[in-house]
């Protein structure tokens, strides 16, 4: 058993103890705030506090942020810390910076509390984060903090039982637009045709050739030998608009690819566009979707990526969501939390540790394509990046496909074969 001596026991301290002791590395531990527990040569003891009290202690020197209770603007100045960014430096320490305070404010998304610039989309824009600014976006910096900071604790007490994470990747996709042409319906269809006339329409319609954005056989195939966690989020908007076009799911055939994945995969919830302005929305989707998979869906990720906190991850709560798989930017790819893992959310508006567990997500095939103008090849490297990266600190690595990018569609070319050849990699 682990002592930590502090002065003040917060909400904030609990909940970063857990989890990098207990979830992370493991350990046995315990809060006091008795100092005398410090002197105990037996007792292994970190102190965090502003007092250097016994030798035998691992001393970390606390920055003010978990005695707080506000929420407030905080200096961040960045150093370079046992070969990875660090901020929150503090002196005379047997670690360079304060990994307790460093990490709540990065998984708690602090600095997204704090007013900021929005994008076009209305979302946290990327560029506002100090991931971003100092250049470790593509980096799981915590994974990386906790590594050795577990080291340093083997040194200091070997006799201490840390438990090493395992690397695991989780698939995902988001079906936003089931098909492109077909299943429609004939209006949308004529629309469609009147707008962009095609001849790849008509033979799709007559059945004489596959629709462009049905991959799902494809993907069959790619999973039949591989062992992992595999979901599926599906856009059941209950009307069309801009941004919400899936088919609709009054349509026998949606509810048919939605029953030929219940059987095999695990399915989530896809949060329209419109339902971030009214909860009504999300639990009419989830109750349609649920009508569907005759179960509770507990699984949800956020269409476009589109939601604010605290608002956004209290509706899911609210409509008895359990784990959110939105955790990412949906303009750039790396660590928006900077760490390779999921937690669960620390609201911090009521200063609480909820529910509702969080799986973030670190690459998008619509982020390299649309927003960083990476072709297929180029996009390769990165996610491989991204897989190395999270093998590298035994992390947990969740890209994010669509349909559309692995069928056939000629806007897409090359991305179909860049996907075999990551499976590929992935079963090494």
């Amino acid at each position: 058993m682990i002592l930590l001596y502090t002065h003040k026991i917060t909400a904030r301290l609990n909940y970063i103890c857990h989890f990098i002791l207990k979830e992370q590395l493991g350990l046995d531990y315990a809060i006091t705030t008795n100092k005398s527990d410090c002197l105990d040569p037996n007792q292994i003891v970190i102190n965090y506090s502003n007092e250097k009290i016994d030798s035998h202690n691992f001393y970390i020197k606390p920055h003010a942020l978990l005695f707080e209770t506000e929420i407030k603007y905080q200096h961040i100045q960045c150093f370079e810390a046992y070969g990875n960014s660090a901020f929150f430096y503090v002196k005379d320490s047997d670690l360079a910076f304060d990994i307790f305070a460093a990490t709540f404010y990065l998984i708690s998304r602090y600095e997204e509390y704090l007013p900021h610039e929005k994008d076009i989309f209305g979302r946290y824009a990327h560029e506002n984060s100090i991931a971003f600014k100092n250049n470790f976006l593509q980096k799981p910096v915590v994974n990386f903090w906790i590594q050795h900071f577990g080291k340093l604790l083997l040194s200091k007490f070997p006799n201490i039982d840390i438990s090493n994470q395992s690397f695991k990747t989780i698939l995902t996709y988001d079906i936003d637009m089931a098909w492109s042409f077909k299943n429609k319906g004939f209006l949308r269809n004529l629309g469609g045709f009147l707008k962009q006339p095609s001849l790849e329409r008509l033979y799709v319609l007559f059945k004489l050739k596959k629709d462009p954005f049905d991959s799902y056989a494809f993907l069959d195939q790619m999973h039949e030998s591989l062992n992992l966690d595999i979901y599926y989020f599906f856009l059941v908007a209950n009307s069309v608009n801009e941004f919400d076009k899936n088919i609709s799911l009054k349509r026998n055939p949606m509810q048919n690819l939605i029953k030929h994945h219940l059987n095999k995969y695990n399915i989530g919830l896809h949060p329209s566009w419109k339902s971030k302005k009214n909860i009504r929305y999300l639990k009419d989707e989830k109750k349609s979707l649920e009508s569907i998979t005759q179960e509770p869906v507990y699984f949800s990720r956020q269409h476009y990526i589109h939601y604010t906190l605290p608002e956004g991850y209290e509706r899911l709560i609210e409509c008895g969501i359990k784990k959110d798989f939105s955790m990412g930017y949906g303009s750039i790819n790396g660590f928006r939390a900077s760490f390779a893992g999921s937690f669960y959310w620390y609201n911090l508006s009521k200063e609480t540790m909820t529910s509702l567990k969080i799986i973030p997500f670190c690459f998008m095939d619509a982020n390299s394509f649309y927003e960083q103008d990476q072709d297929a090849e180029k996009s390769f490297e990165e996610i491989m990046h991204y897989k190395n990266i999270c093998a590298e600190v035994d992390g947990l690595f969740v890209p994010i496909f669509h349909n559309n990018f692995l069928g056939t569609d000629k806007s897409f070319a090359g991305w179909r074969e860049m996907y075999a050849k990551f499976i590929s990699q992935v079963l090494q």
